[in-house]
């Protein structure tokens, strides 16, 4: 049998071959991405689909100065087919030699062919993420807000946790804009603030904007223009709207993929973005949903400081190249 352990146990990184499931996916591929960096900085890393096995394979061959080492990330082992099952199981059974494999299964029905195979193999360390409850999610939000050096009021903390219970890359994201919300403040940041950034009284039209982002809608354009000119709505609190439905898009896009009876569900996403999204996420390609979050983090460093254009204009730029050429 496999070795079961809980992610706190996963590090140092000392084993071959890591399979890591359950229902929160961000916590998967947060993982995930610890275990591809630890330790062994001359690795080569990688991030593959489970029809990309054999790049793996390519980056292992013998080198001119010793031993290759590569750590490598399957980021969709739920949505194996037969052959693709056999060879992850022969790759996960016998490791090569420099090899440290990452298999990703989020949200993988136990009954599948691929999760038996694999977490029944005996050297493979297993761990199961599954989704923190609301106490459990608030103690991790208030590490994280120490973490980022951030003084957050319990009201504010519990706000935050009720608006983004599960979501803990949209949570990192909004720790790091509220750190350009607050202007490097050293004060406490209280609900008002964390309202003003999630939109707990924020105007209709971002709601719209959102949808226009999803349908890749030219009219986003304009509603990014009222909002910015005539409701003068912080552009930070723009990009945290727009991030998130990128983010909510992007996960229901992949539980869709991966054959999941309930991608939205499984996304965490709930209320009117569980309607609008499965309509939405037809509008757009699984690489143009990573090229746009890779976009994104981009544009916020941009509002951080280091673009000497005008922040409407970056955010502008970015809005525009979101909904342009929507049927590409």
């Amino acid at each position: 049998m496999s070795q079961r352990l809980p992610a706190t146990r996963l590090f140092p990184a000392t084993h071959a071959c890591y399979y890591l499931s359950g229902e929160d996916s961000d916590a998967v591929f947060e993982t995930a991405e610890l275990l591809l960096s630890d330790t062994d900085d001359d690795a080569t890393k990688l991030r593959v689909d489970i029809n990309e096995l054999a790049l793996i394979h390519d980056n292992l061959q013998p080198g001119l100065f010793g031993e290759v080492r590569c750590h490598a990330m399957v980021r969709n082992a739920g949505s194996a087919r037969p052959n693709q099952i056999d060879q992850l199981e022969a790759l996960a059974a016998r490791p090569p030699a420099g090899l440290r494999l990452i298999i990703c299964a989020p949200g993988i029905d136990k009954k599948k062919a691929v999760h038996k195979r694999i977490s029944a193999l005996p050297d493979v360390i297993c761990c199961m993420l599954d989704r923190m409850d609301e106490a459990a999610f608030a103690d991790w939000l208030r590490q994280l807000a120490g973490d980022s050096g951030l003084h957050l009021s319990e009201e504010a903390l519990i706000l935050m946790g009720a608006h983004l219970l599960g979501m803990r890359m949209a949570a990192r994201q909004t720790m790091e804009r509220l750190r350009l919300y607050n202007a490097g403040e050293d004060g406490e940041i209280d609900a008002d603030i964390v309202g003003d950034l999630l939109g707990e009284r924020s105007p209709k039209d971002l709601t719209e904007l959102c949808k226009a982002v999803g349908e890749r809608s030219p009219r986003a354009l304009g509603l990014l223009r009222t909002l910015l000119r005539e409701q003068h709505v912080a552009e930070v609190q723009v990009l945290s709207w727009v991030s998130m439905r990128l983010q909510q898009l992007l996960l229901f896009a992949w539980y869709e993929r991966s054959d999941s009876r309930n991608a939205a569900r499984n996304a965490g996403i709930f209320g009117a973005a569980a309607h609008e999204v499965p309509r939405q996420v037809k509008y757009w390609k699984p690489q143009q949903l990573m090229q746009a979050m890779a976009q994104m983090l981009e544009v916020e460093m941009l509002l951080k400081g280091a673009s000497v254009e005008q922040k409407p204009v970056v955010l502008e730029r970015f809005v525009a190249q979101l909904v342009s050429a929507r049927d590409a």
